[in-house]
């Protein structure tokens, strides 16, 4: 007889994954977008959530779809070294290069950094982030009980107070909406489209799906129809939570700069709102409302990595993993959060086209059968466009790494391919490398 998931069992797993997701970039850029986007609210977080909800969730459904037991086999449809290579990829810049780092940075630029002397921040962000990766290790040991930790405890606790804060900026609204700025004042759908690459959320979709099938068989799901259902349920219930969420918080920020201002950051501007709010108080809050967001974060990313290296290299073990990820992450955190984003942008713009494309073909494999060639051909065009976009990305903050060559070929792309410099000149490829795959030979 095959075991059916009951509301109270994708609520829970739903709240996981809610948690899992929702970390530090989920709470600065959104704000940030509002106070940027001002009267052009509406496009620009309807893009948004596109990249930082949509598309996540097609990640989580098309995992369960798949029948996929890990990132690398299901990236392995193209080939076994692009499969271990891309996931490999992924699985670094969602851990210890980029997002863990992150999930430690981020509150205390937001809940401390504010109330301490210039010259003793590295110290203290030192001594935070140490403490912070203590308690991450301490409960990412056992990944058996991250359904309870993050679905039952954490989540909810950082739920609380961020309503808290959310709920006071609507019924005693900060003021009105400004005028856009910059790209919000005519591309604010496209320019909210590629704010919500920096969540990586969708990067997360592809290592959190192993983490949501596990937990839907650990309550003694096992019929791969059932666990499709539980996991679009799952992914349902987590994505409407964090749409509801995001909208909220981009119009906190929208509403906001005729009382606070507009600063660099949306850590910064979270901070103003609640001192704006609660004085004092509003420190307080937002220093729990931050590290309760971030731990839960990290602890999903570093039980989700050390798996997978763990699996890759399984004569290392899961809590040498653990505790090498830790060390790894408390590293690169203390070179700062401007450092860790100016260099994680031009990684996802290259690592974002790649995801969406073969989540889209994993979704769609039905009408082709799976043909590997569709695969490789997407890809591999999908790549040739993405590499430009990242070192683009890369070269604006670091002029020094400018490449002749490279140039020239995206002044090329500029010029003659459709979409190209809205970020999205992928797209035309893509489609054109599945039409190749499509006719080609299965030999």
């Amino acid at each position: 007889m095959k075991k059916s998931s009951s509301f109270s069992t994708y609520a829970v797993i739903g709240t996981m994954l809610f948690g899992m997701f929702f970390g530090a970039g989920n709470l600065i850029f959104p704000i940030q977008m509002g106070q940027l986007a001002g009267t052009n609210f509406w496009p620009a977080l309807i893009g948004f959530l596109i990249t930082a909800i949509g598309l996540p969730f097609l990640g989580i459904v098309a995992f369960g779809l798949s029948g996929s037991n890990s990132l690398r086999e299901l990236a392995g449809r193209i080939s076994p070294i692009f499969g271990v290579t891309f996931a490999i990829a992924l699985y670094l810049t969602i851990g210890p290069f980029f997002a863990i780092p992150r999930t430690a940075t981020v509150p205390f630029v937001v809940g401390f950094e504010p109330y301490i002397h210039p010259g003793y921040s590295t110290l203290y962000l030192g001594i935070f982030s140490f403490v912070f990766f203590a308690i991450v290790y301490y409960f990412s040991l056992n990944p058996a009980k991250i359904v309870d930790y993050i679905g039952k405890y954490l989540t909810p606790a950082f739920l609380l107070f961020l309503f808290v804060l959310i709920v006071i900026a609507i019924i005693k609204p900060m003021g009105t909406f400004q005028e856009p700025t910059g790209d919000y004042s005519n591309l604010a759908f496209i320019t909210g489209f590629k704010e919500g690459y920096n969540t990586m959320d969708l990067l997360a979709s592809l290592a959190f799906g192993i983490v949501v099938i596990n937990a839907i068989k650990g309550r003694g799901i096992t019929n791969k129809t059932e666990i499709a259902k539980s996991t679009l349920k799952a992914g349902v219930f987590a994505m409407a939570l964090m749409a509801l969420i995001y909208g909220l918080i981009t119009y906190m920020g929208a509403s906001s700069v005729s009382a606070i201002g507009t600063f660099e950051n949306g850590g910064q501007i979270f901070a103003a709102v609640a001192q704006h709010y609660f004085g004092d108080y509003g420190a307080i809050l937002l220093a729990i409302i931050i590290v309760l967001a971030c731990l839960k974060t990290s602890i999903g990313l570093i039980t989700s990595c050390s798996e997978f290296f763990n699996q890759v290299f399984p004569k290392i073990s899961y809590k040498w993993f653990v505790l090498i990820l830790c060390l790894v992450s408390f590293t690169i955190a203390n070179f700062g959060l401007n450092n860790i984003i100016q260099f994680a942008i031009p990684v996802l713009m290259l690592l974002y086209p790649l995801a969406i494309v073969l989540i889209l073909l994993t979704l769609f494999a039905p009408l082709y059968g799976s043909k590997r060639s569709v695969y490789a051909s997407a890809m591999i065009f999908t790549f040739f466009v993405s590499f430009f976009d990242g070192y683009s990305t890369l070269v604006a903050s670091l002029p020094g790494a400018s490449v002749s060559i490279f140039d020239s070929i995206k002044t090329f792309y500029s010029n003659y391919l459709p979409l190209y410099d809205l970020g999205l000149g992928w797209m035309l490829p893509a489609v054109i490398g599945m039409v190749i795959g499509l006719i080609w030979p299965k030999k």
